[in-house]
């Protein structure tokens, strides 16, 4: 049966649920880009500029560590319930983001935001794979990436011109009204029928995965800075961080409902998925934490000026993601993946190579081509990972690609920033002259990731046939993830 775009589109039945989800995605894709512009403001404000990195790493901490124990919860109550309680969660953070008094505040505020984003980002794109279809799911990219795109234009644009206009606070408190209006459309418009059980929520790894992963990327992005790397601080902090994740793990084999099932990690087609989507995460928030302040600090940009070198990232990313349906359903899951991750590759590699001889136009370029490369790299890998599983096991696939997502974003930051933080102090009395250097450094660390994306994507298994309109390409979307 042939799939006309009326039956995917904003006119058809599911159209309604369809508008509702681009709303509810367009509140996390704004937010990614935001922020970073006002940095600069920020800072200047209410102080704090080397603990500045902890705007995006505890966000991406508190959404990484969350997203798990949502998805958990969306496929024994529902995703409707999940998805407004996270909604819910996102508003709250926000208006206390935009009420806050200082650097410390701001992050612990945050914190709350980054809740209520592990739930909207991962139950968005669930519910799109539970109603769509293999092949409606390429069309339906389109229109999701179309809200990337406007929001890849309007984030950074918003968030310069309220650094400009001295109103930083405004690119939090404009989240109010899209929160109430995604909230009461998804609450109008998308029902579903859920079988009712007793469930045993799994309180001990969720506690244990918090912490584990607040310990490592506390001491990535302090070693060095708040404390010297070879310091009994440091040191306890990555060993306790090492072995209550051990903990972790070794509690989800015994967990009678595991908020991480251990199986989604012992299918090769999931487990190569996962990893990519970690350098997905580390790629994307590497660049977007550090090239608005490269380029204001560097070249004395305006906010404006450098966050509109920063949408050609997210420009990129939709564009290439809205086209990849066409190429995954002629190519294949893993072909497609590999185009997009050597693209990403050429794009950081010249972001590198030119880091010392800053250019605004070059590095909107190098933020473009890097943006094509992932948009052919995340969705077709996210969507083969969906395919391969079936409704009651979907949301922790979901949540499990995007929770890696969300722990490489964090961990990236942290890392990049203990890069950039190191250079910072070699160069202590001369801070502004040490952006250029920090950042060429922290590119380099940005390109290493998108090399090591490319081993996870080649060790992706084939595609024994192309995706089918109603399950995923036939072999190797499999229960094993199949044998090259």
């Amino acid at each position: 049966m042939s799939i006309s775009r009326a039956d995917v589109g904003l006119r058809s039945e599911r159209g309604p649920i369809l508008a509702a989800l681009m709303l509810t995605t367009g509140l996390v894709a704004i937010d990614a880009t935001i922020v970073a512009t006002a940095v600069p403001s920020i800072v200047a404000d209410v102080g704090g500029f080397s603990s500045f990195p902890w705007l995006f790493s505890a966000y991406m901490l508190a959404q990484a560590v969350s997203v798990p124990v949502y998805a958990k919860l969306a496929d024994t109550l529902g995703r409707k319930p999940v998805v407004l309680a996270g909604i819910g969660l996102f508003l709250a953070g926000s208006v206390l983001c935009g009420i806050a008094g200082s650097m410390g505040a701001l992050i612990a505020f945050r914190v709350i935001q980054g809740l209520g984003a592990g739930a909207v980002q991962p139950m968005s794109i669930t519910i799109a794979g539970d109603i769509y279809t293999v092949a409606e799911r390429a069309k339906v990219q389109g229109y999701l990436a179309s809200v990337w795109a406007v929001s890849s234009v309007v984030g950074p644009t918003l968030g310069g011109v309220f650094a400009q206009l001295g109103i930083w606070r405004g690119i939090f408190l404009v989240n109010i009204p899209l929160c109430v209006l995604a909230g009461w459309m998804l609450a109008r418009t998308f029902h579903e029928s859920v079988p009712r059980s007793r469930h045993r929520i799994d309180y001990l790894g969720s506690a244990l995965l918090t912490v584990s992963m607040t310990l490592l990327i506390l001491g990535a992005l302090e070693g060095g800075q708040a404390w010297a790397w070879d310091s009994p601080l440091s040191i306890g902090a990555f060993a306790a961080g090492g072995l209550l994740f051990a903990a972790f793990l070794a509690a989800e084999r015994r967990a009678a409902e595991p908020v991480l099932p251990l199986w989604v990690v012992s299918r090769r087609l999931l487990l190569t998925t996962t990893l990519v989507s970690f350098g997905v995460g580390a790629i994307i928030l590497g660049l977007t934490s550090y090239v608005p302040t490269f380029l204001e600090g560097a070249l004395s940009a305006s906010p404006v000026v450098a966050g509109l070198a920063l949408a050609a990232l997210t420009i990129g990313w939709p564009i290439s993601a809205s086209q990849s349906g066409r190429l995954y359903l002629r190519i294949g899951f893993r072909r497609t993946a590999v185009i997009g991750a050597v693209t990403a590759v050429a794009g950081t590699a010249v972001l590198a190579a030119t880091a010392l001889t800053p250019n605004v136009f070059l590095v909107a370029a190098s933020c473009f081509v890097t943006g094509l490369g992932m948009g052919l790299v995340a969705s077709p890998t996210l969507i083969a990972a969906q395919a391969s599983v079936d409704w009651n096991e979907r949301g922790v696939v979901t949540g499990t690609n995007l929770f890696a997502r969300s722990i490489g974003s964090a961990l990236g930051v942290a890392m990049f920033g203990a890069v950039a933080n190191a250079v910072y102090a070699r160069g202590a009395a001369d801070h502004a002259a040490a952006v250029v250097p920090a950042s060429a450094a922290v590119f380099l660390s940005v390109l290493v990731a998108a090399l090591l994306a490319v081993v996870a994507v080649l060790a992706m298994p084939r595609d024994r046939g192309r995706p089918t309109a109603a399950g995923a390409a036939v072999g190797d979307q499999s229960e094993s993830g199949g044998r090259d």
